[in-house]
């Protein structure tokens, strides 16, 4: 029993990266932006892609026209914790989303954001 709280509390204590990442489709350079309060659900994101199933429509209609070679996914902004925090803020991660929305402007022709 003791061991199934150890590993509770290093699972407590796991570090967890969030931040903005970018999906660039490299035939058009159309940009979609969003955030995450873990990088890992990334493997999450492309699942969805990959099989049609992404909220983002015209970004989904270009995954499947150019397929997943043709796009990069960068992350562009990881945002630190202080102290004793594990997880990223929901505000905070909204916050940077903004900023990133207004420094790369993917809107309309130049991404996938209306």
């Amino acid at each position: 029993m003791d061991r199934k709280k150890e590993l509770k509390q290093e699972y407590k204590e796991i570090k967890i990266e969030g931040g903005i990442y970018v999906i660039t489709n490299k035939q058009n350079s159309k940009k979609f932006v969003a955030s995450t309060p873990n990088f890992k659900t990334l493997n999450g994101v492309k699942f969805t892609l990959e099989n049609g199933l992404h909220a983002n429509k015209e970004l989904q209609k270009d995954w499947k026209q150019y397929g997943k070679d043709n796009f990069d996914i960068e992350l562009v902004e990881i945002i630190k914790k202080e102290g004793n925090e594990t997880r990223v803020d929901k505000k905070e991660l909204e916050k940077f989303l903004e900023k990133w929305l207004q420094k790369l402007q993917p809107f309309g022709e130049e991404g996938y954001h209306s």
